[in-house]
């Protein structure tokens, strides 16, 4: 009876282990950004993300969140990250909407203002695997990753000098490309 039993229990997992493997070989898996997501996806990757960082020593911000810091993170953080996480009070880019999962909108809501510095240093130091979320590690130095880390911890009391750095460009009317100079009548 316990041999039968074993036997069953063997096969089954065997089953299960199969079908899987069958399931991501076959094409059935979604992989496109616009397919539906497997159940409990986010879900699953944000346990492993947040289980991943525990395992590891987080460092402290050698830097203060005053606004020297906040200032020279807005610069960087609109040359580096804004094509991807938006600037305040505007839309989301059309990257952002064709990525999957959506890169966050780190103005929007919350942002990352309620995660501690070090997970979010850790984040845009490290990046993050299959999330479009690159490493950032070999681009900026440490020193701009915490001044980026400071304005997203901070992002929802940035003074207005701040502000004024991560509003979005003006623009003028005139098409790339012509030089009103240049124009003749």
């Amino acid at each position: 009876m316990l041999k039968f039993f074993v036997i069953g229990v063997v096969v089954g997992v065997l089953l299960v282990v199969g079908g899987t493997y069958y399931y991501f070989v076959s094409g059935m898996a979604p992989v496109a950004t616009a397919d539906t997501p497997l159940p409990y996806e986010k879900k699953i990757a944000s346990k492993s993300k947040n289980a991943h960082m525990r395992k590891q020593s987080l460092p402290t911000s050698p830097l203060p969140p005053d606004e020297p810091t906040l200032l020279a993170g807005a610069k960087v953080y609109k040359e580096e990250c804004a094509s991807c996480h938006g600037l305040p009070s505007q839309p989301a880019p059309g990257i952002s909407e064709g990525m999957y999962p959506h890169s966050p909108l780190l103005f929007k809501g919350k942002g990352v203002t309620d995660d501690p510095p070090s997970e979010t240093h850790w984040t845009v130091e490290n990046g993050i695997r299959l999330t479009g979320m690159p490493s950032f590690k070999n681009t900026l130095t440490d020193t701009q990753l915490w001044q980026v880390t400071q304005l997203l911890a901070n992002a929802d009391k940035l003074p207005d000098s701040v502000k004024g750095i991560l509003a979005p460009e003006p623009t003028t009317g005139i098409p790339a490309g012509i030089h009103t100079s240049s124009v003749t009548h």
